[in-house]
């Protein structure tokens, strides 16, 4: 089972995105065409295999419009899925459920795409030590929700944001003049609990940062013989995150070379929507 979000950070997402579908008069095809009081049953069915993620945002959707809706879960997040799999049965009024269903399957539907993509990469790692992980690279406004939807699939999170970890990068390195700068200023500056990582490019640039002894050291687009290098010249002192031209056709080798983490961008810019539908009961 995967804890699942609080309705409380999930909430503000599904609201907007609510607001965003209704807009400044509401659903006037639900309005115009159905009964106040029409009554309908439904279920979310999924059209293709895959790993699901987002149920709570498709109930929260739905009973926002109408606290009275029945919303009955058949399947969990994590779940992995067939295609006519029945992953929910809701019932109540119909105007609440057709002015909630786009963004009720939008939620589903994004969020288990990232977790069907994220399995299919931490299956591919599979009995090697290296963990799959994400990165900011996430939709404006989503990013709980998609970093959750990673947990669901398999991986593990990068940082959530510019808050929660020191992560030195070129740019970082390149306007305080070096590696050990760098470095020195962000141990000066880090709390007990804050974890300090830094991207290094060669490895003649992860030489000079190892007697520094960051927690992370990030190898920035490194060929496997210069990854299988620097695990050796780690020597387990620190852990080791490969990045940058990972796929699913490269992420195996790349994992094979001792590396800790594999942090892979495309888990969130680049998953395609899994095709769950609304349907009548």
């Amino acid at each position: 089972m995967i804890p699942a979000l609080s309705p409380f950070l999930v909430e503000p997402i599904v609201r907007a995105t609510l607001e965003e579908d209704l807009g400044r008069a509401g659903d006037v095809t639900a309005q115009a065409c159905i009964d106040a009081g029409a009554r309908l049953q439904v279920v979310f069915a999924t059209r293709q295999a895959g790993v699901l993620s987002g149920l709570d945002c498709a109930r929260i959707a739905m009973t926002l419009l109408d606290p009275e809706i029945r919303f009955e879960v058949t399947a969990a997040d994590g779940d992995r899925v067939d295609p006519g799999a029945i992953l929910a049965r809701v019932a109540g009024n119909a105007r609440a459920i057709l002015s909630a269903e786009r963004t009720a399957l939008n939620l589903l539907g994004r969020m288990s795409g990232v977790a069907t993509l994220t399995r299919r990469y931490a299956d591919a790692v599979a009995t090697t030590k290296a963990r799959i992980v994400d990165t900011r690279k996430t939709t404006p406004g989503l990013r709980r929700v998609e970093k959750y939807a990673v947990r669901c699939g398999g991986g593990l999170n990068h940082r959530f944001g510019l808050d929660d970890a020191i992560l030195i990068k070129d740019n970082h390195i390149a306007a305080c003049g070096g590696i050990a700068e760098a470095l020195g200023r962000a141990k000066a500056a880090a709390g007990h609990m804050l974890k300090i990582e830094i991207e290094v490019d060669s490895l003649a640039q992860l030489e000079e940062a190892l007697p520094h002894r960051p927690d992370i050291i990030m190898l920035d687009n490194f060929a496997l013989d210069d990854l299988r290098r620097a695990v050796a010249m780690a020597s387990g002192q620190v852990t080791l995150e490969a990045s940058g031209g990972v796929n699913l056709d490269t992420v195996r080798a790349i994992a094979e070379t001792g590396v800790d983490i594999i942090s892979v961008g495309a888990l969130t810019h680049s998953a395609s929507v899994l095709d769950i539908g609304l349907d009548a009961a």
